[in-house]
């Protein structure tokens, strides 16, 4: 346990881990934009732009937000929503799609699945938002010392980010214990850095009172529509950390949560606010940088360690978006792509290249267009908070619905909980022109793929069901005619009921069969693994040589179909994995009337389609076993 909780330190917290570096600057900045007409960052002092109450106010902010939001929320709550130990926004869908049709009507269904499909999209957009941003805050400590290191601070951090999505390939485990030893370190300087300047003004630990919270958003309610957007950074990382769970399990994560990291996290914000009534100005309004003294030799070493932990910032939103994917892509909500398992022992580390690569190209642009963490910054609550309350609403439901908790008892904390949600939310909303934008565009966008394939291939199986041959038939067909039959066993993969249509196209031209036929149905089911010993569904003896088999998998796996069926007796005999060869079919789409989708999501389907990962390659099927057959599908 203590090395899961070691490594748990190097990959899930780093996100919530690195938010001191910027939050508190991001808070203060926007309550002096708000009440005083300051749009930049200006060098602030006690007494001057702020008092005790507004630093009292929004450090219980902080102190609040952490324990309600992350500690109680999802620490307590939301992690208990866990399919097998796997974690994250799928999760939650699938324990739902377990008992959807005696859950929830058709449309019903949908709605729920719109709002896991939206709320992962912006989980998707906040990991590009994360490493371009936190790397840049590290580096932005450089400019404490001198401005003369702001030309290359952009270019810093983009040398950065290609060091780090270049490691991806290494595996989660690695990468996690590389960093682990360095978020110790972090998480060590947050609270010596916090507790030097606590001792100083111990009167801050007034702020954990609520009371200096709800005074200060009385006092300043305009102000507070701007702050309350730049307190959810302290938060940014939730559903990171709840997507990230599977990588190490639920109890390491909350010892490391509980024992190391909001402590860390608690005394560092305290700090934070103590230094803030010091009556020395803090420089450029960067709260963070001003806890150390300003001499080079101070600033440089937090730069280096800042730098550091915002890597492994990075890491657990891109890990959580490898998982993500992945289990869309078992549900049916995302086209194949490239899964590459990087631990045999845990199923659930694994590295997408095609996701990787795509979010360093999105991160380049984003640094390279927004130069700086302070104007990046409104583009980062929005999907945060629109993920949260999505999952407030999921959690609500499968607790009420699936453990068959007390309405009445679980709906006064989801009340509340969506209150908190939505308040962030509309405060973030009112910085969607200054860069929110940009996550709601990742977010629809992402949205838009994930439903235009899960309705394209919804439209193409209902088509091919339609035009299926009825197995009886075939096998009628058999008796009556008895075709050719050759040496070895032919595998058809099957998606319906009836004859593969690969079937049908091959004994139109080749006018012969195998003496060994298997319809070969691959089922994923809503849990993230499957015991080996249920991973043979069924196999079937339907006469004539032909046998129908169905082999299942969970959402966190990745088939290897070769293996499995050398498992399988057939007349008494085992398979050799060597003799098979397997037929695919490859559809080639035709527009049409049939299906009921509009002409450019047809195209765009299409298009979705003809990038997918081929079948053969995403079932592990030997090259020189497989044979391909163009199909033509009218849509």
């Amino acid at each position: 346990m203590r090395v899961l909780v070691w490594a748990a330190l190097g990959v899930v917290f780093g996100d919530i881990g690195t938010s001191p570096l910027y939050a508190m600057s991001e808070t203060v900045s926007s309550h002096l934009s708000s009440t005083h007409g300051i749009k930049e960052k200006v060098t602030m002092s006690f007494g001057q732009y702020y008092g005790r109450d507004e630093v009292l106010g929004w450090t219980s902010l902080f102190f609040w937000a952490i324990a309600f939001v992350v500690t109680l929320k999802y620490v307590v709550l939301i992690m208990r929503a866990d399919n097998r130990g796997e974690g994250g926004m799928f999760s939650i869908l699938a324990l739902l799609k377990d008992k959807a049709a005696k859950l929830f009507t058709q449309k019903g269904m949908f709605v729920v699945v719109a709002m896991a499909v939206l709320g992962s999209g912006m989980i998707l957009g906040d990991g590009v938002i994360t490493p371009s941003l936190s790397i840049m805050s590290a580096w932005e400590g450089l400019e404490v010392v001198t401005h003369r290191w702001s030309p290359y601070i952009p270019w810093l951090s983009v040398a950065t980010l290609i060091a780090l999505f270049a490691i991806q390939r290494v595996g989660t485990q690695r990468v996690g214990a590389i960093f682990a030893p360095a978020m110790v370190v972090w998480f060590g300087a947050l609270a010596v850095m916090g507790a030097l300047n606590f001792a100083k003004h111990p009167d801050v630990i007034a702020a954990v009172n609520p009371t200096y919270a709800a005074r200060y958003m009385f006092k300043f309610p305009r102000a507070t529509l701007y702050v309350i957007g730049s307190v959810d950074l302290c938060i940014t990382g939730c559903e990171a950390l709840y997507a990230d769970m599977g990588h190490f399990g639920r109890p390491a994560v909350r010892r490391a949560w509980y024992w190391i990291v909001w402590p860390a996290l608690t005394i560092n914000y305290l700090g934070q606010g103590a230094r803030m009534l010091d009556a020395e100005a803090i420089v450029d309004g960067n709260v963070f940088y001003s806890l150390v003294p300003s001499s080079p030799l101070y600033v440089y070493s937090l730069v280096i360690i800042s730098w550091l932990a915002t890597i492994i910032a990075s890491q657990a939103l891109i890990s959580g978006a490898f998982s993500l994917t992945n289990q869309a892509m078992q549900l049916g909500l995302f086209p194949r792509v490239s899964v590459v398992h990087t631990n045999a022992d845990v199923e659930g580390q694994i590295y997408i290249p095609e996701v990787n690569w795509a979010y360093l190209v999105l991160c380049i642009l984003l640094v390279l267009a927004f130069k700086s963490s302070h104007n990046l910054a409104p583009a980062y609550g929005l999907a945060v908070t629109g993920t949260m309350a999505f999952t407030t609403v999921l959690f609500y439901l499968v607790a009420t619905r699936v453990w068959k908790w007390r309405w009445y008892v679980i709906g006064p904390v989801c009340t509340a909980l969506i209150l908190v949600d939505i308040l962030f939310f509309v405060s973030n909303a009112t910085q969607f022109f200054e860069g929110g934008y940009i996550t709601l565009m990742i977010a629809l966008a992402t949205a838009f793929t994930m439903l235009t394939w899960r309705k394209g291939r919804a439209a193409l199986a209902a088509v091919l069901q339609a035009a299926a041959l009825p197995t009886e038939l075939f096998l009628s067909s058999l008796r009556e005619e008895k075709p050719i039959r050759v040496k070895g066993t032919a595998v058809f993969m099957s998606s319906n009921t009836g004859v593969p249509h690969s079937l049908v196209h091959y004994f139109k031209h080749a006018k012969t069969l195998h003496e060994n036929i298997i319809f070969l149905t691959v089922q994923t089911k809503h849990q993230p693994e499957v015991p080996e010993s249920e991973r043979i569904a069924e196999v079937t003896d339907l006469g004539c040589g032909v046998h129908a088999a169905k082999i299942v998998y969970g959402f966190m796996e990745s088939p290897d179909i070769p293996k499995i069926i050398g498992q399988m007796n057939l007349h008494g005999a085992k398979v050799n994995p060597k003799e098979l060869s397997f037929f695919l079919g490859r559809e080639s789409l035709v527009f049409t009337g049939k299906a009921k989708m509009s002409l450019p999501r047809k195209v765009f389907f299409k298009m979705l389609s003809q990038n997918a990962v081929a079948a053969s390659a995403f079932f592990k099927l030997p090259p020189g076993q497989v044979v391909e057959l163009g199909i033509q599908v009218e849509i």
